[in-house]
């Protein structure tokens, strides 16, 4: 394992950025297909402009969150806050922040929340997916010591390899991956299945928190509130609260062909002020 693809001369590509590139590529032509789909009144500059808006305030949010947690480190090494190309993002800051970037972008587009998120949620979870093997790569978001098989021992170079040097530990984002891709598959066949908007959103949140916390426990990286993970502490929030959330406004419900031509684009609040793109 090694987390540089390629270096000539002061040119470096590392894994973990050309994972990130290859994510968020794939990522927006799936959401274009969506929005299309959904007929959102997005066109693809729109789309582009959403980018420009939630990625660096995921990176941001994802970096402040590790950081914060890390913070007997970090106040010692304040310039190893920036080089998020060692690794260091946890995804549940990345999540709530690039969220409230979302959010904001559709205040001012006048789009629908609920119905962009629904289109957004397969290609998130999927670039999660392909940001582990970057993760793989680099030696981090590694696991325990494990005697099992399938066990990885990382260079002494990498993060993994500091923290347990010699020792094989569990393949902790391989882990992650695979349950990632499994979400995905789950989101995307579900997409045209006429539930309300904010279904694939929520169950993407629940569903996730439940794989995370899975893997949690063979993390051995993870980030601490006292005695409990801290990601099992925000999973079971976003659990609980998502979870109330599709029983209180009925998202598990169908529409039927008439409602959902009136609310394909609706979330739970408002209808697009815009109408719908003609397909291009």
């Amino acid at each position: 394992m090694h987390p540089i693809l390629v270096k000539i001369g002061p040119v470096t590509i590392h894994y973990y950025g050309l994972m990130y590139v290859i994510a968020i590529t794939l990522g927006l032509v799936l959401i274009i297909k969506e929005v299309r789909r959904k007929g959102l009144g997005l066109s693809t500059e729109d789309l582009f402009d959403l980018l420009l808006w939630t990625i660096p305030a995921a990176i941001l949010g994802a970096r402040i969150y590790y950081v914060a947690f890390q913070w007997g480190y970090y106040s010692r090494h304040p310039l190893d806050m920036i080089k998020v190309w060692e690794g260091g993002l946890a995804i549940h800051g990345g999540v709530i922040v690039g969220a409230i970037a979302v959010y904001l972008f559709c205040r001012v587009k006048k789009a629908p929340f609920w119905a962009l998120t629904d289109a957004i949620s397969p290609s998130l979870i999927l670039g999660q997916a392909i940001g582990r093997v970057g993760n793989l790569m680099n030696g981090d978001a590694y696991g325990l010591p494990t005697a099992l098989p399938w066990g990885i021992r990382f260079p002494l170079n990498s993060p993994a390899g500091q923290a347990y040097p010699g020792l094989a530990t569990h393949p902790s984002m391989i882990y992650e991956m695979i349950l990632n891709l499994l979400i995905f598959v789950y989101l995307w066949r579900i997409r045209k299945k006429g539930y309300r908007a904010g279904f694939s959103t929520s169950m993407y949140v629940i569903l996730y928190s439940l794989g995370r916390s899975l893997v949690s426990f063979s993390r051995g990286d993870s980030l601490w509130l006292g005695p409990i993970r801290a990601a099992h502490v925000a999973s079971a929030i976003l659990i609980l609260a998502f979870g109330g959330f599709i029983m209180w406004r009925r998202l598990y419900e169908r529409l039927t062909p008439e409602s959902a031509l009136l609310g394909r684009s609706a979330g739970p609040s408002d209808l697009p002020e815009s109408p719908p793109e003609s397909p291009q």
